[in-house]
């Protein structure tokens, strides 16, 4: 697979050039991620389906926080690559290789031998306590697999190549779906057979990235040596990944807190939050794209010094991802129930399920606009701000209001969803905000 200049042509084009691939590689890793969930409630039941939705939304904390993580390697090579510095390049990448092991073992020493206590954290309903606790413990022992393949992605986008990330993710959609039906579908193994399904996808990929990589001629220098941890890029790569991970931390503990909160009024609305978030990856997927894309974009251009195409690329993600945004949330708001019905059978679910993504349509129009900037704020390096609007939106807003919606009597899911689309529209403000006030002092911006 070719790398992508991101430097040249028009940039509507080369940001819908590369954005296309990442979209389409969010699209199978949402399929990846929704497998579990779907062939779980075709061939299980709500306990299982209940038992993989708490345990899959605490590792998608996990992910998430490793993929914040991971922009400091994407922003660090894209810029280093813009620049012409190829050993730098390298340097970095050696060093990221050893910050995310370090991350792996932590993951897994903190997840395997307390995956009741986890359980137990998070409130699982009796029904699916036990179903809870062995997902956790599962895919805690396979995060070695779920850091390497977010750490090698993350190197392809720094070197604006978003084809080959699809392709892996393709390999590990396939195995999951085909893993999931032979050991639910057939088996008969619920949750745990989920888990195996998912661990050992993720390893495959993992095998096949490695193996893409060293069939390449790549654009930057690397050799064994280079592994190991130097201060000066660990301090560079952490800088801006840190407060990335420290944000996705903090905000998807919010929604683990939702969650949490949602468990305690049975196993019938933890099963059918577990299918709405599933149902929101593949709406918010235009959004996440563009989120990824606007980033490796705007660190390789200012690494080359164009910061006007930078500035620009932010306005044209913003007007392009809206359109796909209202269409997602006319999806969410008229055909929710639908949407809900292909990841379970059971009816009291869908219903549920449905009443939540009401909520969430009014947040697919304002996370366009949201995933954009944060997009752009990333590949500046900007990340300490990020961290913070995210903070503020999960902490100060979306959490007080899933509170305050859940003492109210007969509290639905539709109240509780609120919370997410608020707290957005407050994130977008101190964007605007920070937008404006970074172009009057950075010339970098102008």
């Amino acid at each position: 697979m070719k790398e992508k200049n991101l430097l040249e042509g028009k940039i509507l084009n080369s940001l819908i050039s590369f954005a296309f691939p990442v979209l389409l590689a969010l699209f199978l890793q949402a399929m990846y991620g929704a497998a579990d969930l779907i062939i779980v409630g075709q061939f299980a039941g709500t306990n299982e389906q209940s038992g993989v939705a708490s345990g899959s939304q605490l590792f998608n904390m996990i992910t998430m926080i490793v993929t914040g993580l991971s922009v400091g390697i994407t922003v660090f090579v894209g810029d280093a690559i813009g620049a012409g510095k190829r050993d730098e390049a390298g340097h970095g990448i050696g060093n990221g290789i050893c910050i995310f092991a370090i991350a792996a073992i932590i993951v897994t020493v903190f997840t395997v031998p307390f995956s009741h206590l986890l359980a137990n954290f998070m409130h699982a309903p009796s029904e699916a306590f036990e179903q809870t606790s062995n997902y956790i413990k599962i895919c805690g022992i396979g995060t070695i697999f779920i850091v390497a393949y977010n750490l090698i992605g993350a190197i392809f986008r720094g070197i604006g190549d978003s084809k080959t990330p699809l392709i892996t993710v393709a390999i590990a959609c396939v195995i999951n779906i085909l893993g999931d039906l032979l050991l639910v579908g057939v088996f008969h193994l619920g949750a745990a057979g989920a888990a195996v399904a998912t661990v050992f996808a993720q390893a495959v990929s993992v095998i096949f990235s490695i193996w893409f990589i060293s069939k390449r001629e790549l654009s930057f220098d690397f050799s064994r040596k280079y592994i190991r941890l130097e201060k000066y890029y660990v301090k560079r790569i952490l800088l801006v990944g840190t407060p990335i991970a420290l944000q996705e931390m903090l905000v998807q503990f919010s929604f683990l807190f939702i969650q949490i909160i949602v468990n305690d009024m049975g196993v019938t609305q933890s099963a059918a939050v577990g299918v709405a978030e599933k149902v929101c990856v593949f709406l918010m997927l235009v959004a996440s794209a563009y989120m990824q894309s606007i980033s490796a974009f705007v660190a390789q251009n200012n690494g080359a010094g164009l910061y006007h195409r930078s500035q620009k690329a932010l306005f044209c993600g913003i007007s392009t991802a809206l359109i796909a945004g209202f269409i997602m949330g006319t999806l969410a708001f008229l055909a929710g129930d639908r949407l809900s019905s292909i990841f379970s059978n059971e009816l009291s679910v869908i219903s549920a399920s449905h009443e939540y993504l009401k909520a969430y349509a009014i947040d697919c129009i304002l996370t366009a606009v949201l995933f954009c900037f944060v997009g752009y704020f990333n590949g500046l390096g900007k990340t300490v701000f990020v961290m913070l609007q995210g903070v503020i939106g999960a902490f100060c807003v979306r959490i007080p209001v899933v509170f305050l919606m859940s003492r109210l009597n007969g509290a639905t899911l539709f109240q509780i969803g609120l919370g997410t689309p608020i707290s957005t529209a407050v994130q977008i403000i101190l964007c605007v905000i920070a937008y404006s006030y970074y172009k009057r002092h950075n010339t970098n911006l102008n």
